[in-house]
Parts: structure tokens; C-alpha cells; sequence
């Protein structure tokens, strides 16, 4: 596994906390190449605040970390040099793979590749994980979305932030390439 790509509307809220706290989670030495970036995503913005206090109880995740975070617009480059695309939602996985019917095998909502994840063989990682996932997946199911927790308050940025959390624990240990 080289690249993933975590990509919510905006940028600012859901896919830099899956970046940030994706990266927490697998460490320093990792393999993995963390990004996001939004679907109709603002340009140079940082992490919005509501949504930042939520990766406070994560040590890993360093002030200087949420300060230097800025948002960006998805693109096509982006899209074609990431190894696997997880989407906060299914209609942002829909939008990518409309721009880019042949990334198929590689876009998933985050709760439908956590499942996909949970129904596979535990022996696999990396590239092998993401092209067994991509056969047996099935329909991102919008009851696995992350909601957006964008001027909703503190507990809707908790609730975002514990259901990334879930999945996240689910996803990125078995993203890592086992040698």
C-alpha cells in the first residue's frame, strides 16, 4: 500500500481528521502516504476548529499538525495516483467515480471498505487487501456515512470523530503492509 486518499466535501472537517488521525494511528514508520482533499473542497483553509478540538484526545496528533493542515480541491491527479480512495460519504464516492468510471476498484465510502475489511481473509494487507475488497464489496450503503459535522457544534464533531475513529481502527492497521 503507497497512497490513500480520504476525501470529504470540503476538506476541512471530516477527510483531514481521517488524514490526521489515520496517520496517528499507523505511526512514523509507515509505508502509507496519507492526503485528503474535497469533492467541492476550499483552497488553503485550515481544519476547522469545532472538528480540530476533536483530535485533542489523540497525543499522537500535535497542535502544529491541525496548525499547518489546508484544505484542497479533489482532482484528477489526485484521484489517479492515490492506491485507494475512502470517501466520508457514498454520494462523494458516487461524484468521484462519475469524473473517473475507471477508478472503480479503488473508491469506497470508509464504512463500506471498514466492512469490506471485516469480511475478507485477516492475512491480507496493502494492495492485496484493496483488491479483494474491490471484488467483494458491495453498494456503499449511506447508513455507513459519516455525517458532516460542519456548523453543527461540538457533539456532532465528537460523533463524526468516533465513528471515523471506529472505522479507522478497523482500516488502518490492515491497510499496513505485513512483511
Amino acid at each position: 500500500m503507497a497512497t490513500l486518499l480520504f476525501v470529504c466535501s470540503a476538506n476541512i472537517c471530516r477527510s483531514p481528521y481521517m488524514e490526521l488521525a489515520g496517520r496517528a494511528m499507523l505511526g512514523p514508520e509507515t509505508t502509507v502516504e496519507l492526503s485528503s482533499a474535497g469533492t467541492l473542497g476550499f483552497i488553503d483553509k485550515p481544519m476547522d476548529p469545532t472538528m480540530a478540538t476533536a483530535l485533542e484526545h489523540s497525543p499522537e496528533v500535535t497542535p502544529e499538525q491541525i496548525a499547518a493542515f489546508r484544505s484542497r480541491r479533489l482532482t484528477s491527479e489526485l484521484v489517479e495516483k492515490a492506491d485507494l480512495v475512502l470517501t466520508a460519504e457514498s454520494e462523494q464516492r458516487q461524484f468521484i467515480l462519475t469524473e473517473h468510471p475507471a477508478a472503480f476498484r479503488k473508491v469506497f465510502s470508509l464504512g463500506q471498505f471498514a466492512a469490506g475489511v471485516r469480511r475478507v481473509d485477516s492475512t491480507l494487507s496493502g494492495l492485496d487487501l484493496v483488491d479483494t475488497v474491490a471484488t467483494t464489496s458491495g453498494v456503499a450503503q449511506v447508513r455507513a456515512d459519516v455525517a458532516d459535522p460542519y456548523r453543527r457544534g461540538r457533539r456532532a464533531a465528537a460523533a463524526a470523530a468516533a465513528q471515523i475513529d471506529e472505522l479507522l481502527a478497523v482500516v488502518m492497521p490492515a491497510l499496513e503492509e505485513r512483511r
